[in-house]
């Protein structure tokens, strides 16, 4: 099918499904062993998922991206290529580049895929990047062999073509896969992780329940006699004690009533350890530190700093990679990729704290491989103007190349004197000047080895 303008693919979600298709796997989202459903929307509804996501996404989007271009002497930023202003700026007239990476982002975290369509000109340049929908879209092979896209079309996107696919090309999809088994499309983390995440939507639940059902204070009543309407004093005591939101309250016994408190039970104690405990089961599906959804029992003041290098090490540089690599792939053409390739900077997530980085700059900057300019560009400082030395690379007086320290730089000094001498009286004399020399006295002679 050919492909239809862009208002005919994009619009607003339409109803989510419970499974994800895409090269011939099919990934169920649905009910898990703890007997609760498990997608995307009741997946995000638990903390410790959407934190998770949230955490990922904001960062990814929040970075600075770069165009570069490789030189002779290593890489320059390019400003003047169309790309650098999508990926920077705006990829498309409805979004901003945060809010853009952070949809796909947070794509590539559900559904371990994330799809952006690619609007070129006549030129072939591109011109506009639009999120897909993961769960709409398949990754295919024709008869040749030859990759493909199917994308289903909703009626949000156009009315017109309710049901219908729509055959996307590679040179017009953005694909970013997550984890998977064939190198073409990625597992959703969410759907493989189910189980887990079904615990801890349980574990909600009953703690829910627990506390909406509970009465407050917790015990038995005991009646010294009969009671004919057990039922009736019961309702009456959960109506008026009932529910976290009438904890504290004042009880008032009548007829030799007995109210006998009751403490937690252990099952109801190990199920504050299993909340807990499943909170860091899915911090560990998304490889995020347990202090950065909220858990601080093993953080402190000396090893959360380390704790956050080792987050940008080993959690978001993966996911960057994926980034450059997918959008240079499918941005540049066969000839760009020769010269261009995207950058993230990460340097912002690795700076230490102020006393670091400025014992750091101080090193760089009396070892001579950073000049002024340099250490502000890192801190976001105006240039000094090269004028007033802002660009000069400087060194500690006292260090120096061995061939310039003692007897030997004297030693050379010496015979590049003499060589200086000989050079110059040859000089002379080949102008003419040897004569004038005679007459006024001045001879050549050697003394001790040197010519005087």
């Amino acid at each position: 099918m050919k492909l239809p303008s862009i208002l005919g693919i994009r619009g607003a979600r339409d109803k989510p499904k419970d499974n994800y298709g895409g090269s011939a796997y099919s990934f169920f989202f649905g009910r898990s062993t703890s007997g609760k459903t498990v997608n995307e929307r009741s997946a995000m509804q638990t903390t410790a998922v959407y934190s998770c996501v949230r955490i990922l996404a904001e960062t990814v989007a929040s970075l600075p991206v770069h165009l570069y271009r490789y030189t002779e002497t290593g890489k320059e930023r390019v400003y003047d290529h169309p790309l650098y202003r999508l990926l920077h700026d705006e990829p498309n007239p409805e979004m901003t580049s945060f809010v853009f990476r952070e949809t796909l982002m947070s794509h590539l975290l559900i559904w371990g895929n994330a799809y952006a369509q690619i609007i070129r000109n006549g030129k072939g340049e591109v011109i506009a990047l639009y999120p897909l929908m993961p769960d709409r879209m398949g990754v295919e092979r024709d008869g040749k062999g030859q990759l493909y896209y199917e994308y289903t079309v909703s009626m949000d996107d156009a009315p017109t073509v309710k049901g219908s696919t729509v055959i996307l090309p590679p040179s017009e999809v953005l694909h970013i896969p997550g984890l998977g088994f064939d190198g073409l499309v990625g597992y959703s983390p969410i759907a493989m992780a189910k189980n887990a995440i079904g615990m801890a939507i349980a574990c909600e639940e009953y703690g829910a329940k627990f506390f909406a059902n509970g009465a407050q204070p917790s015990g038995v009543l005991e009646h010294p006699g009969t009671l004919k309407d057990p039922s009736r004093v019961r309702e009456s005591w959960q109506s008026t004690f009932g529910g976290s939101h009438n904890a504290n309250k004042v009880a008032v016994l009548e007829e030799g009533m007995k109210y006998t408190p009751i403490s937690i039970s252990p099952e109801q104690a190990q199920f504050l350890e299993t909340r807990k405990f499943q909170i860091n089961e899915i911090a560990r599906i998304f490889r995020v530190p347990p202090h950065m959804v909220g858990d601080l029992e093993k953080s402190s003041f000396s090893n959360i700093e380390q704790q956050s290098l080792e987050f940008v090490k080993y959690t978001l540089d993966p996911w960057v990679s994926r980034w450059e690599q997918s959008m240079a792939r499918a941005l540049l053409t066969p000839e760009e990729k020769k010269q261009y390739f995207m950058k993230f900077n990460v340097d912002g997530l690795l700076r230490g704290d102020y006393q670091s980085r400025m014992s750091g700059y101080a090193v760089g900057r009396q070892n001579g491989w950073m000049s002024a300019n340099d250490i502000r560009e890192l801190e976001n400082l105006d240039r000094i103007p090269e004028e007033l030395g802002g660009d000069l690379y400087l060194i500690n007086g006292n260090m120096m190349p061995l061939s310039m320290s003692g007897a030997a730089y004297q030693k050379g000094k010496e015979e590049s004197d003499e060589n200086e001498e000989v050079l110059e009286l040859e000089e002379s004399e080949k102008s003419g000047a040897g004569s004038d020399r005679a007459d006024t006295g001045i001879k050549r002679h050697h003394r001790g080895g040197k010519l005087v």
